[in-house]
């Protein structure tokens, strides 16, 4: 969901321009401290999360900000914006992308293009509304397109 396979990622500026925070979350310390000045501000702001406030409470509480920073720093590190793009096989099985036209940090481009890294069946669903959390913001919509694809 959102995301598309990784070899179409960065292909091209539109998504890099929107991935910028990746570049801010190689540092850390300084992303923990953008991210919770004046009260989680740029968090909000950055993130549009529909549950902000309790994602902020699981964070404060669990000391969790630091381990989920720690994605980025093991998948992301900074030589891979000008290493050659990575190079996977292509997946065996039937996949569904699934983006929204309202997500902020992933182009469409990046998921449609997911399809030439699909050795299957490649079924592109659009989302019309819903941001970046489309699970959060239209459950029922993204229920019924995986009880659609998926066996049962």
């Amino acid at each position: 969901m959102s995301v598309g396979h990784p070899a179409t990622f960065r292909r091209t500026m539109k998504q890099c321009q929107k991935s910028w925070v990746f570049g801010l979350f190689q540092f850390p310390g300084i992303a923990e401290r953008w991210l919770t000045e004046d009260n989680w501000a740029n968090f909000r702001s950055w993130s549009s999360h529909p549950d902000a406030d309790q994602v902020i409470a699981d964070l404060e509480a669990t000391g969790a900000l630091t381990p989920a920073l720690n994605w980025y720093w093991a998948n992301v590190p900074p030589e891979w914006w000008v290493s050659p793009p990575w190079q996977r096989p292509p997946v065996q099985a039937a996949t569904m992308g699934v983006w929204s036209t309202g997500d902020f940090a992933l182009t469409e481009q990046q998921m449609t293009d997911s399809a030439e890294n699909v050795a299957d069946t490649w079924r592109y669903e659009c989302l019309p509304g819903p941001g970046h959390w489309l699970q959060l913001e239209a459950p029922d919509q993204v229920n019924a397109l995986l009880f659609d694809f998926l066996p049962c």
